[in-house]
């Protein structure tokens, strides 16, 4: 069966809908025939943009309402035969200056969400959006699924808890769910007014507006990135697979550079496009350097294995690709609020 067939006719809810995965999620839903219904907040700081469902805006359902809402949560997962869930505060110095509202967002509004399927709507299928942050600085390399545990900041704590909540109801009340632990993802949509979401999407702006990229420390860190159209293949892919109910899973790429090298090769691709470029190695923020985790890059071949997931999209024609989108639409996303 294909993940057209799957999902053709089927009933689908993404929270963070108007967000960067949610909306690129959204899109490939709806090509596959699938009923989408998208909630977001659109709370300035979170990422939500209209714009990023502008093309299909007619073919979607949009809620605007918030993930911590028990009310309209369980109101809009009844008759839901998938739940993507993927609304957060992805903020790491956000949620260590107000950890109060990361701790409602990433693990109270998750459990409240999770008790209002048992309640209503038992068969949904659950796919929850977690983090590599979680994991913390790393004790080797690639970093598989049995690494410890040990997140860095108040962010990765609550989303460890909001991530081992869908397995806990998976496995005590056989409410299907699974769990993908994202890494660097890129690409058209993903937040670009500030660094709340991904040091990427400053990256992309400072290159277009002419300013210097800011490389922290001595850019030597590795990194792994995937391009977003990659990690929606595998949140369909979970979605499908009942073998991957109560696991978690690693994203990422057998790409690994360094931030030094990632800021050569967007300079680069900025002569290349007629727009120059530049960058600067600067010392790290006392506030970043403090819950930064060194080099980090994902072993990924277990979902490789068990769901056939691999990333396909070279790292450079990502960049590329997401450059000229912000190129040709950037006053949608850092000359307006969200």
């Amino acid at each position: 069966m294909t993940l057209s067939d799957t999902y053709s006719g089927s009933r689908v809810l993404i929270t963070g809908g108007l967000g960067f995965i949610g909306s690129n999620l959204a899109r490939a839903l709806v090509a596959r025939g699938a009923d989408v219904t998208l909630v977001d907040s659109l709370i300035p700081e979170y990422g939500g943009n209209p714009f990023n469902v502008d093309d299909i805006r007619e073919k979607v359902t949009v809620n605007v309402c918030d993930v911590r809402d028990p009310f309209a949560m369980a109101y809009l997962l009844r008759g839901s035969d998938f739940l993507f869930n993927l609304a957060g505060q992805t903020s790491h110095l956000d949620s260590m200056v107000d950890p109060r509202t990361d701790l409602d967002i990433n693990a109270a509004a998750q459990l409240a969400i999770l008790e209002a399927c048992r309640a209503s709507n038992p068969d949904i299928k659950i796919v929850f959006a977690s983090t590599r942050q979680l994991y913390g600085k790393p004790d080797y390399l690639p970093v598989d699924e049995k690494h410890p545990i040990r997140p860095v900041d108040v962010n990765g704590i609550n989303k460890l808890a909001g991530e081992w909540y869908h397995l806990l109801y998976n496995n005590v009340y056989h409410i299907r769910a699974c769990a993908l632990r994202l890494t660097n993802t890129y690409g058209p949509g993903m937040r670009v007014k500030d660094a709340r979401q991904t040091f990427l999407g400053i990256w992309v702006r400072s290159l277009i507006e002419g300013s210097p990229i800011k490389v922290f420390g001595d850019g030597l860190q590795l990194r792994d990135f995937n391009y977003v159209d990659d990690c929606v293949e595998a949140l369909l892919l979970a979605g499908t697979s009942d073998d991957a109910n109560g696991k978690v899973y690693n994203l990422g790429s057998s790409e690994v550079v360094g931030l030094k090298a990632l800021a050569e090769t967007m300079v680069r691709l900025g002569n290349e496009l007629g727009m120059g470029g530049s960058y600067e190695l600067i010392p790290f923020p006392p506030e970043r350097k403090a819950i930064d985790i060194g080099d980090y890059y994902s072993d990924f071949s277990l979902i490789t294995r068990e769901l056939g997931w691999r990333p396909r999209m070279d790292l450079e024609e990502g960049l590329r690709r997401t450059v000229e989108y912000y190129r040709a639409n950037h006053i949608h996303y850092w000359n307006n609020n969200q």
